[in-house]
């Protein structure tokens, strides 16, 4: 069966990883995704490296397979009639431009809607299109710090931490799949499409929920806390005699079954560790004793002893372990996908599995304007003798 997102048209007007995350992921579910890159090198992520594959970045073969590049030059207004032309002809149009710099080439919201009225015209930046910071420009690493996220990432005694991956860039193209599918819902019941406004500030903050509580219950900003959990205890890491482990005594059911299973039933029944609040209240006085525990068996020891008995725990993996983990493989969560120039290209697969309409990752990422002269056949219908004309003026240009 084909994705459910097959006969949509997405016009990708993205670079680097919040907007490809999201655009890829239109495409596993059938989307055709036409990606359009400026002639001279294309996605900024093309270069991106350490390590390259035969020339080719690992970073961008990481997230813009199933997708279609098409060359165009957006500072000429040749190549911008060419864009207005393709955006008349898509469902979907893309972007993660600084707010206002499309409106300049004459494909804002406004103008887009005015050619198409059922297009849906999806916005990602740093800080959304509109407040007072909406011009400034938003990466990742800087968003993490504003939005609160690394001050509660990493240990007390330390400074604060970001995250090991691009957190705000990848939640934002999450929450711009979603703005885009109930936009197009929308559009299935009313004809009409509308703009999605998506903010990597914005899906930061909503990430804070339980931490954003605690201040607002107490007026107090939570702290960081490394591995610990503010509410919870057991909840963290563990060393054990060869590794380390996490455990996640999640409620007091649980709590009484761990106790039983690491052969100390006298602390579940101990009235200091009796409930979630006041094992979060002696913290202090319960860590060093589990600590001495973990010591004294190892990681594998450990989780086939906890697991018996179902208490939710996890060795600490690396990503190469992840890779090649038998639960991760048997979910088809690594693929390997065609490309052109490659062979065949290893990625993450995908990760929502639907049991009639399931997407595919069929297509490698593509190589710079690999489909620029079909693109322009299959979307405006443009003659031969024009393609050539406009490869010739420097508007186009194929793969090299």
């Amino acid at each position: 069966m084909s994705g459910p997102l097959r006969g949509v048209r997405v016009l990708d007007l993205t670079r680097v990883l919040a907007g490809p995350f999201a655009t890829m992921i239109l495409g596993d579910m059938g989307a055709e995704v036409v990606k359009i890159e400026n002639p001279d090198g294309g996605d900024d992520t093309r270069a991106w490296g350490p390590p390259f594959l035969d020339g080719e970045s690992s970073y961008f073969l990481s997230i813009n397979r199933n997708k279609k590049s098409c060359t165009l030059h957006l500072k000429s207004p040749e190549g911008q009639d060419l864009l207005r032309q393709l955006a008349s002809r898509a469902d979907v149009l893309v972007e993660n431009f600084r707010p206002g710099t499309l409106a300049r080439l004459g494909l804002g919201y406004r103008e887009a809607a005015a050619l198409n009225p059922r297009l849906v015209y999806c916005s990602v930046s740093g800080f959304g299109q509109t407040g007072p910071e909406a011009a400034r420009a938003g990466y990742d690493l800087s968003v993490q710090g504003e939005s609160g996220m690394m001050s509660l990432t990493g240990f007390p005694e330390h400074p604060p931490v970001k995250v090991g991956l691009a957190i705000a860039d990848l939640v934002a193209g999450l929450y711009a799949v979603q703005g885009i599918l109930l936009a197009l819902y929308a559009r299935d019941r009313t004809g009409q499409g509308q703009h999605v406004d998506i903010a990597l500030l914005d899906g930061m903050a909503s990430l804070l929920t339980f931490q954003a509580g605690i201040y607002f219950a107490t007026g107090r900003s939570p702290q960081r806390r490394g591995n610990q959990h503010p509410s919870i205890v057991p909840y963290e890491m563990f060393q054990a005699r060869d590794g380390y482990l996490n455990i996640a005594v999640g409620n007091n059911a649980l709590w009484t079954r761990f106790c039983e299973t690491i052969g100390r039933p006298d602390l579940g029944a101990h009235p200091d560790f009796a409930t979630e609040a006041l094992r979060v209240e002696n913290r202090g006085a319960l860590k060093p004793l589990l600590d001495a525990l973990f010591h004294q068996r190892s990681v594998s020891e450990w989780l086939l002893l906890l697991g018996e008995r179902g208490i939710p725990c996890g060795a600490i993996k690396d990503v190469a372990e992840v890779c090649v983990d038998p639960q991760i493989l048997a979910r088809q969560m690594v693929v390997e996908v065609p490309h052109s120039k490659l062979g065949t290209v290893r990625m993450m697969g995908i990760p929502v599995k639907l049991s009639v309409t399931p997407g595919a990752a069929k297509a490698g990422p593509p190589l710079l304007g690999e489909h620029t002269e079909a693109v322009l056949v299959e979307w405006l219908n443009l003659p031969a003798d024009a393609i050539a004309r406009l490869r010739a003026d420097g508007i186009i240009e194929n793969v090299k």
